[in-house]
């Protein structure tokens, strides 16, 4: 097992209000409803939380995405990197089903919260597809661990996923994902690769 009990998705986590309304504009022309509230609070199986380098989806319309990913641990809190991979052509049936539908690669390493907390603002998220730069900017993009936690508790076992960016010409596939946290002020990074195999989807 991987020490979770429970996962959460945070969305709609950004805190530009405007750029927030325009997105959900955006996503209601293709056919995603809109959210109940901003931020919202999806439930997924905790067995979707995985540090293999490699996953298994159906169909060729699933994609990563980078997000910071807060570990509730019996001794404080813990940050690190992960993948909200999500099937596309799902989610406009509904966003719960399509979170459900992917499992969420997670980097092994995490970091103390309480070690990044003072310059949290210099931390930065990236992620490539197949190699590209995909999505790259500050984790302050989103909102704060503390206003997420303050909305959304996390008891001890419980993990978070916090948001994601905006991708950089567009959201697709890739046969390889990779993402990292950055942290220029003690120079380190948690960083995790997965390949993607995609299975035939026959009726």
């Amino acid at each position: 097992m991987n020490g979770i009990s429970q996962l959460v998705i945070a969305g709609w986590t950004g805190r530009d209000e405007s750029a927030l309304r325009k997105h959900i504009r955006e996503l209601e022309e293709i056919g995603v409803k809109a959210p109940k509230t901003t931020p919202i609070f999806y439930r997924v199986s905790a067995s979707l939380f995985t540090h293999e380098t490699a996953i298994q989806v159906s169909g060729p319309d699933t994609s990563g995405e980078v997000e910071f990913v807060l570990l509730s641990k019996p001794d404080g809190l813990r940050v690190t990197v992960g993948s909200d991979h999500t099937d596309r052509k799902a989610e406009t049936i509904g966003v719960s089903l399509s979170k459900q539908l992917c499992e969420k690669p997670v980097a092994k390493d995490a970091w103390r919260y309480d070690e990044v907390k003072p310059h949290w603002e210099k931390l930065v998220l990236r992620s490539w597809a197949d190699g590209e730069l995909y999505q790259e900017g500050p984790v302050t993009a989103m909102r704060s661990p503390e206003d997420l936690l303050g909305r959304y508790p996390l008891k001890a076992g419980w993990a978070m996923f916090c948001g994601t960016l905006a991708a950089q010409g567009g959201i697709r596939p890739a046969r390889k994902f990779s993402m990292e946290l950055e942290d220029p002020v003690l120079k380190r990074k948690l960083a995790h690769e997965y390949r993607i195999e995609v299975l035939p989807v026959e009726g």
